[in-house]
Formats: structure tokens, C-alpha cells, sequence
């Protein structure tokens, strides 16, 4: 997350144990994540972090009046869908049955938690040199 609208609003990327609130922004129609800190900043979200909710993952409804929708899950994995429309909206949640909902359909004033951030891949050279420094080298070589 930071979807396309939310371009012009403020925003910081997530860290681990971050409190985040579903929140809609200023200006926009786009839902996302903020902190009760800072309500009017988005918080970006990359893809692949999990995240776990406070009570059940609810939706709005098509039409207003009608209960939200319960998703029967706390827990979900922030992903990008649609990347190749670049007016739709992106940012997703997949709950653990499959389920791809919309961030931006999400009912406002959910908590979540941040539990893990996706790897950061090293660049090759760093690796080598990780792998180096782990290897002791008074074993013997197996053959």
C-alpha cells in the first residue's frame, strides 16, 4: 500500500508491531492503514507483510444500509492485484482460506498489527560474503 490515490496524502512505511487503524482519507476514496497517532498519515504496507486483526475482518456492504460482512478470519497477507490496470484499485488483503478482498472495502476503524515484513532480498555480494563468514573453515571437507 499506497495505492495510486494516495499519492497526495502523507505516509510512512510499516514496521513490525506497528498498530495500524483502517481509516479513509481525506480527498480520496481509497481506504487504507494510519496510525491512532497520526490518523491524516497512510501507513504503506508491502507486500507480502502479515497482519494480524483485532476481531474479525469486516467488509462494507454494496449498499450502505446492510450489516457489514464478517470474513471469518483475523489474519492476512497484504498483496498487489490488478497491476496491469493502472486506474483499479491494487491493495489487497488474502485471508487464509484463499480470499482476496480489496483494502479499500474494508469497514473503517479495524485494528490490525503488523506481524512480519516480507524478506528483503541482500545484493549477491552481500550474501557471498554472509555465507563466507558463517562457513568455519577448521571443518574438514566431506567427500
Amino acid at each position: 500500500m499506497c495505492d495510486y490515490s494516495l499519492h497526495n496524502v502523507m505516509s510512512t512505511p510499516a514496521k513490525v508491531g506497528d498498530e495500524l487503524t483502517t481509516t479513509s482519507f481525506p480527498n480520496s476514496s481509497t481506504r487504507g492503514f494510519c496510525t491512532s497517532a497520526q490518523p491524516e498519515v497512510a501507513v504503506c504496507v508491502l507486500p507480502g507483510t502479515e497482519l494480524a486483526f483485532a476481531r474479525e475482518i469486516e467488509c462494507d456492504r454494496v449498499v450502505g444500509f446492510l450489516p457489514h460482512r464478517k470474513m471469518a478470519a483475523t489474519m492476512a497477507r497484504f498483496r498487489q492485484i490488478d497491476l496491469d490496470k493502472p486506474y483499479a484499485h491494487h491493495d489487497a488483503l488474502e485471508l487464509p482460506d484463499g480470499q482476496v478482498i480489496l483494502l479499500t472495502n474494508l469497514s473503517t476503524g479495524q485494528r490490525a498489527t503488523v506481524l512480519q515484513l516480507p524478506a528483503v532480498p541482500q545484493p549477491e555480494g552481500e550474501a557471498k560474503e554472509h555465507l563466507q563468514t558463517e562457513t568455519p573453515e577448521h571443518f574438514p571437507a566431506i567427500l
